[in-house]
């Protein structure tokens, strides 16, 4: 379905509400948790309450975490509109935002959060999704939107201890402490710190996290307050990647349980180390400055073998691997200035702000050698388990083997610099209508050295793009406001890990990303809203044309859709939280229109949480997350099944600082695949288990 968004946005513009008169009488009532309102967008980096936003976005805070058990920013996903998940290939976070996957556009507190690992949500005060480019105050991707995981923060003058302990029916077991003292009258120190033994329904599936995070406060004037934080993440897991399709082109239930891949060999395992220090100063009543710095040292390496091929008429799987690692560091100086004041009677919330980025970045893979074949895939007959373990085995033909990651895929060496400044002004004209307008400009440099023996080069680039963004609000009332909105962003031809820029890469602009949405949010009242967006992405691509490589081709392809969302207490007893959004795009070449549809692009998703309090101590939660059948390939050659999961929950106060609580997943026990990263690499979702908790404090 294609939206007309003038057409759209005409229409509602004229519907002004006819009790607008009633607007002098509501007040804004804002409700601050600890550390921040939950009106309030952390990403937005200025005090602009979510109503004035011109953007979808979705804010789901701690104690909604808590309370819904939920373990990961998977989980997050399947009930945010707009959004689904990919599969990662076993061993990262991965989101589909809007229609475009993406394993980078993850923030920590607004800093740029890119390696692929599993974030853990221990030490989270809340998690913000925003859709659509974002690249004014994030810079390059942000394609389709962005993640940002707010931190727990030291609080001066709060002394508490809390703790939850888990274990869930597949043997995994979780626990994680909270707890903070106040040292004096300015400063205090928070320390958040868990582990967690990791289990599922699949064979030989284990692993075990570890984070540890201390973090201090310090209020170094009236106006002055320096936060500092250390974080240690050590994560290992085993990588499943999940089952093949069939002749069908569908995910063959009948391998549910078997795992195609090495018992000792397929695993990924991570440790990294994370600084960060922010001051916030306040130069007047009106202007305000924060100024941070973020170093992150990463240390991951990811092997797997994995489903390549399937032989139906024959029962025989093809297996293909490798192994990766990459050593990073990140090193982000950050500032901005904030400042809200009046020329005439037109009000504005002007930030300027600048970012610095040094990245080196050492990663490499090396494929696997099969000593029957010499080559770096092999076949199997299926079975349960597959006849591989610690790289050694027994092929189709009965023949015994060895394998070896010996084969060299790549070796690069990345060095990375970005300078990027913007500025955005949010312009009050009267108490109906406000426009925003910004732009930012990055300059990304770039220089890769290929230390494959057999190539041995260098390569750099360095791009200059400029993002505008525009935004128009016009709130009828004080608690209503309709939006349209213009973002972009680009993407270099290093991409998202910028590994390399070999081929034409080197010569060819970044792919640029355009955002055209409309939508409208109403808070009923306070801690009740609604919101709609109707919006169109669109992507440039430049490429060599096939005629004359000295002219390039712009291949642009379009996602367009509409979401729909409702958060709020709907009696004293009940909150409820509802989305939709449908999706629709296709796929454009050289030669126009394909009549394809991008992979991961489910038509319609649909989801729904309730939670009602009976009594004033046992409370219950029911919830569904839908999601409509997709193309797992951009041929559309195969296919991932719709599904509808049902979750619920039950808690009871055991006193005023316990709780008990169960959460259940798949409720039914429907056999279905959330996600994908290929053809022949299915997730299969887990079948029906539970969890219980004990949360308290003291």
């Amino acid at each position: 379905m294609k939206f007309r968004l003038t057409t759209i946005a005409a229409a509602i513009l004229m519907s002004h509400t006819a009790t607008a008169q009633n607007s002098d009488e509501l007040e804004r009532i804002e409700v601050r948790g600890q550390h921040l309102s939950v009106s309030e967008s952390n990403s937005v980096k200025t005090p602009t309450p979510i109503i004035d936003v011109p953007q979808s976005l979705t804010i789901i805070t701690a104690e909604e975490i808590s309370e819904r058990g939920i373990t990961s920013i998977g989980e997050i996903i399947d009930y945010t509109p707009g959004v689904n998940t990919t599969q990662g290939e076993g061993h990262r976070d991965a989101v589909v935002f809007r229609g475009v996957r993406s394993t980078a556009d993850f923030y920590l507190d607004g800093n740029r959060d890119d390696v692929q690992y599993y974030r853990a949500l221990y030490n989270i005060e809340q998690v913000e999704i925003l859709r659509g480019p974002n690249a004014l105050l994030f810079g390059r991707g942000g394609t389709g939107g962005i993640l940002n995981r707010v931190s727990k923060k030291a609080d001066i003058g709060g002394e508490f201890t809390d703790y939850t302990t888990s274990a869930n029916s597949f043997g995994g077991l979780n626990a994680a402490i909270d707890t903070n003292v106040t040292m004096s009258d300015s400063s205090a120190l928070r320390i958040n710190a868990m582990y967690e033994r990791v289990e599922n329904h699949r064979d030989f599936f284990d692993g075990d996290r570890y984070g540890f995070n201390p973090t201090a406060q310090f209020e170094l004037s009236d106006d002055t307050t320096l936060n500092v934080s250390y974080e240690y993440a050590n994560h290992e897991r085993f990588i499943d990647r999940g089952v093949p399709t069939g002749a069908d082109g569908r995910p063959v239930e009948a391998f549910e349980e078997i795992v195609f891949g090495d018992p000792q060999h397929n695993y990924t395992d991570l440790e990294a180390h994370i600084f960060r220090a922010a001051v916030e100063h306040k130069f007047s009543d009106a202007v305000k400055g924060n100024f941070s710095a973020f170093y992150g040292d990463y240390e991951k390496v990811y092997s797997n073998f994995y489903a390549s091929d399937y032989d139906a008429t024959n029962n025989i799987v093809e297996l293909d691997g490798y192994i990766d690692s990459t050593s990073r560091d990140n090193l982000i100086l950050s500032g901005n200035i904030v400042g809200e004041f009046e020329t005439g009677s037109i009000g504005h919330t002007l930030i300027v702000g600048s970012e610095l980025i040094s990245t080196h970045s050492d990663q490499n893979r090396y494929n696997p050698v099969f000593s029957t074949t010499g080559s770096d895939r092999e076949l199997f007959d299926i079975q349960r388990p597959i006849s591989i373990n610690g790289l050694a085995g027994v092929n189709a033909d009965g023949e015994n083997f060895t394998v070896s990651f010996s084969d060299l895929n790549d070796d690069t060496r990345v060095k990375l610099d970005v300078l990027s400044v913007y500025v955005q002004d949010e312009i009050a004209l009267s108490d109906h209508f406000d426009v925003v307008l910004g732009a930012r400009f990055d300059q990304f440099d770039i220089e890769v050295f290929n230390a494959d023996p057999a190539v041995l080069e260098t390569r750099s680039r360095t791009d200059n793009e400029v993002s505008p963004r525009a935004g128009v609000i016009y709130k009828p009332m004080e608690n209503v406001s309709l939006y349209a909105s213009y973002s972009r962003s680009f993407l270099p031809r290093s991409g998202e890990q910028y590994t390399d820029i070999n081929g034409n890469n080197d010569k060819l602009d970044p792919d640029t990303y355009s955002n055209r949405e409309i939508g409208v949010k109403w808070d009923f009242v306070p801690g009740m809203s609604f919101t709609a967006a109707i919006f169109e992405n669109e992507q440039s691509s430049p490429q060599v044309a096939d005629n004359d490589p000295s002219t390039l081709d712009i291949i642009d392809s379009e996602i367009n859709g509409f979401e729909l969302q409702f958060k709020g207490q709907v009696t004293d007893a009940w909150y409820l939280t509802a989305n939709y959004s449908n999706l629709d795009g296709e796929i454009v070449d050289r030669s126009g229109p394909t009549g394809r549809t991008p992979r991961e692009l489910p038509e319609q998703t649909f989801a729904v949480w309730n939670t009602y309090q009976f009594t004033d101590k046992f409370g219950m939660g029911l919830g569904a997350t839908y999601q409509d059948d997709s193309f797992i390939d951009n041929g559309n050659n195969a296919v991932m099944p719709s599904y509808t999961r049902i979750d619920a929950s039950a808690y009871y106060q055991i006193s005023d600082d316990m709780r008990v609580q169960l959460n259940i997943e798949n409720l039914t026990d429907e056999l279905y695949f959330p996600n994908a990263h290929s053809t022949h690499q299915v997730t299969v979702g887990a079948p029906l288990n539970a969890m219980v908790s004990l949360i308290g404090s003291f």
